[in-house]
């Protein structure tokens, strides 16, 4: 360890380290940081933005780096505050339905704990993410159709600012008309204009009936179908996931299964009692039959349904592992729900155009389409075309260039076609709140 600064904290500036930051989870690449420092609470934190805000040095805040869009790579002169060490569950209640955390604790170590009193935080990304990270990019995932996303499960949090200050805001209450709702502010800003340190999330009860479901489909258009038609019943699924073809076939060949390489969907159901959990799940088999399902798999008992699970969790290491030695690019638009099948019909034409072996899934109930691309250096430039077009495409339809995964550098080149004026409000609260550019510059908004 060496300390590159004149700073009262550790500066870790080995090379061997800071090339640990120099790509995110698709291969973008990044330039090293000046170093890392890390934090284990919040007075570290507080010393840490205090001799940036007085060096001017700038700060990228990182809790488990799964982010997919750039977001914690550096352009050269940042330093990396690492917060993965700040991963305390500071209080669960069963009796308010939430839990405090530091922002450094991953989702899948708070459910285990939430599961000892008979609860759960439901926000699933797949990857598993540190819920400051997943407050940070607003994240969601498979069961958002039922639960929401970051926003709607993040209550309260404290959160460091630029000038210093560290600041606790939300109530713990299930709603407020209390003032402006900075909560909701910082939640998706990417650390462009603060650092949490602490978050209060909502948790739910773990369903005592639950049923899950993989239906295959002839088309890509009748699985689209038959997913809107279960959202328009209000049948109580809390998770509805899609799959090609393709990404059927990729999954067979790593997990070993023999799903019809077909279209599919993936479906949760829950109910408050056994015959409502029967009844719901015959109403989605009608919906599905009547649009066309070619096969209907029932998962009845936990070790079922956690098999048919982890081969839609999987499955980015399935389409990985079909193309070794590439890089992976991952879309994530979002559309209203009529042009869903028209998202995927675009992108198998795009890929098949740009001569790329493409896969599309996503989380349907959402109208969050997205697109695995597979690429090698010389393929590149055909896979950023192909990005840049799914996203116009969803943009023309009103839709949004990011879903789930956020801005980061991948997608701030689309802000004022979506947002119009209103990227010029954005920016004015970013000068409001960290005058000098210190926090995650160039992320969202240029400097």
């Amino acid at each position: 360890m060496t300390i590159a600064f004149d700073a009262p904290f550790e500066i870790d500036t080995r090379p061997a380290i800071l090339d640990q930051f120099v790509t995110d989870e698709t291969g973008r690449p990044g330039s090293r940081p000046r170093g890392v420092a890390y934090a284990a609470g919040l007075d570290e934190v507080l010393a840490v933005v205090g001799w940036a805000r007085e060096t001017r040095t700038p700060l990228i805040a990182r809790g488990a780096g799964t982010s997919l869009e750039g977001h914690v790579l550096a352009r050269g002169d940042e330093l990396i505050l690492d917060l993965s060490q700040a991963d305390s569950i500071l209080h669960l209640s069963a009796a308010d339905f939430t839990a405090t955390v530091q922002p450094g604790v991953t989702r899948t170590r708070l459910n285990a704990a939430a599961a000892e009193i008979g609860m759960q935080f439901t926000v699933d990304p797949g990857a598993d993410a540190s819920l400051g990270g997943m407050a940070a990019t607003n994240a969601s995932g498979t069961t958002s159709v039922r639960y929401g996303g970051m926003r709607t499960n993040v209550v309260a949090l404290q959160a460091v600012f630029a000038d210093g200050r560290a600041m606790r805001i939300g109530r713990a209450v299930r709603k407020s008309s209390s003032g402006y709702d900075l909560k909701d502010l910082l939640i998706g800003s990417a650390g462009t204009l603060a650092i949490i340190t602490e978050l209060t999330v909502r948790l739910h009860p773990i369903p005592e009936y639950l049923r899950s479901l993989r239906i295959s489909f002839p088309t890509v258009r009748s699985a689209v179908a038959a997913a809107v038609d279960m959202l328009g019943l209000a049948l109580p699924v809390s998770r509805l996931e899609f799959a090609d073809a393709a990404s059927m076939a990729a999954v067979n060949g790593f997990r070993g299964t023999g799903y019809p390489e077909a279209p599919a969907l993936f479906i949760d159901l829950e109910a408050a009692s056994d015959a409502a959990a029967a009844s719901d799940e015959r109403e989605i088999q009608r919906i599905c039959l009547a649009c066309g399902a070619t096969e209907i798999d029932l998962a009845r008992t936990h070790t079922e349904r956690h098999a048919l699970w982890e081969d839609r969790h999987r499955l980015f290491f399935a389409l990985k592992a079909r193309s070794p030695g590439h890089r992976f690019l991952v879309t994530d638009t979002a559309v209203p729900y009529s042009h869903i099948a028209d998202a995927v019909d675009t992108a198998t034409r795009l890929g098949a155009e740009l001569g790329l072996d493409i896969s599309a899934a996503g989380h349907i109930g959402d109208g969050n389409v997205h697109v695995v691309v597979p690429y090698t250096d010389e393929s590149l430039p055909a896979a950023q075309r192909f990005s840049h077009a799914m996203v116009q495409h969803a943009l023309d339809v009103g839709g949004t260039a990011t879903g789930e995964h956020g801005i980061g550098l991948a997608k701030k080149q689309y802000l004022r076609a979506e947002h119009g004026d209103a990227v010029d409000v954005m920016a004015a609260i970013k000068r409001a709140l960290d005058p000098y550019g210190l926090l995650n510059p160039g992320k969202i908004l240029d400097p």
